[in-house]
């Protein structure tokens, strides 16, 4: 059996290993990322693919002989043509809620960023400010106490419950959008777990913004697709919210035009929630037990339609 991994770099930079799936194949084939031109031509003979980006089309696997299995190496799937996989009986695996502390982890991370914001004081102790103040102690903009606000919460699965339990142990309350979403969307936070539909893209617009508590904050680590970009770079500009934080962008990398870029009191990290170390290895770990899964006939992690 040929395994070809297409994007193996964020997974595995070079501090993992492969091993794990390499016992479980004669040929373990890894490309650090494959541009569009090439896919087809790195899957070649295969047996196994296994991509987190790379899009998987009817043609593609039309045109793939060997073909009988995907392995997606993320959890969302939306870059593979399941139906496609479907009719021509190829199985298609994803790797589920690997992700959920890590991701709840940079979510507070996040939240205490706006409203503690660490890194600008450090910049400006780092600068000299520290040295040169008149006082014991300064500060660039206001602190916000978490213990005593509101936390709105969209999209209260596996991460959302666990946010929803560290910000409960800060001392905030705690308005889940789908229980009462007039109390989630007035919320001192509103933070965004909910999966990127055809319904929801773009639903943080400028009507939504609008209903939101003046200077309240945005922090969105579940995917870009959910906001309207321009609409709250204007609200956090005019100062109809204190600011923004996210992990994701509507295109990655982010474009250079990108509305988000460079507006004072957003801060954005590089699609880096799901990245230590512990869950890379995770991810290695569940793409094997589904592969040996799959050859046993079973129906581990399974995607359908």
């Amino acid at each position: 059996m040929k395994i070809v991994l297409l994007d193996g770099h964020t997974i595995n930079p070079g501090d993992l290993s492969w091993k794990k799936l390499a016992d479980l194949c004669d040929e373990f084939v890894v490309y650090e990322r494959t541009p569009t031109e090439l896919v087809q031509e790195r899957i070649g003979d295969c047996d196994v693919l296994m991509t987190s980006k790379c899009f998987i089309t009817r043609e593609l696997m039309e045109h793939a002989p060997n073909l009988k299995y995907i392995g997606v190496t993320a959890t969302g799937y939306n870059n593979i043509d399941i139906e496609a996989a479907r009719d021509l009986g190829i199985a298609v695996t994803n790797i589920p809620a690997y992700s959920t502390e890590s991701v709840a982890q940079h979510t507070i991370a996040l939240m205490l960023e706006l409203t503690n914001r660490t890194g600008l004081h450090n910049d400006s102790v780092q600068a000299g400010d520290w040295t040169n103040a008149e006082d014991f102690c300064y500060w660039k903009t206001p602190m916000f106490l978490l213990n005593g606000k509101s936390l709105g919460i969209v999209g209260y699965g596996s991460i959302g419950r666990r946010v929803a339990r560290i910000a409960e142990a800060l001392g905030m309350t705690v308005n889940v959008y789908s229980k009462d979403r007039q109390a989630a969307v007035t919320s001192d936070i509103v933070s965004l777990h909910c999966p990127l539909t055809a319904e929801n893209t773009k639903m943080i617009n400028a009507d939504f913004i609008e209903e939101m508590k003046p200077g309240a904050f945005l922090i969105n680590t579940a995917r870009g697709g959910l906001i309207d970009e321009e609409a709250l770079a204007a609200a956090v500009r005019s100062g109809r919210l204190a600011g923004a934080a996210m992990d994701v962008l509507s295109a990655e990398p982010a474009a250079a035009d990108n509305p988000l870029l460079g507006v004072d009191n957003i801060i954005i990290t590089p699609h880096i929630a799901w990245t230590p170390q512990e869950m890379r290895q995770l991810i290695i770990d569940i793409l094997a037990d589904n592969l040996v899964d799959w050859q046993a006939g079973g129906t581990l992690n399974r995607v359908e339609l």
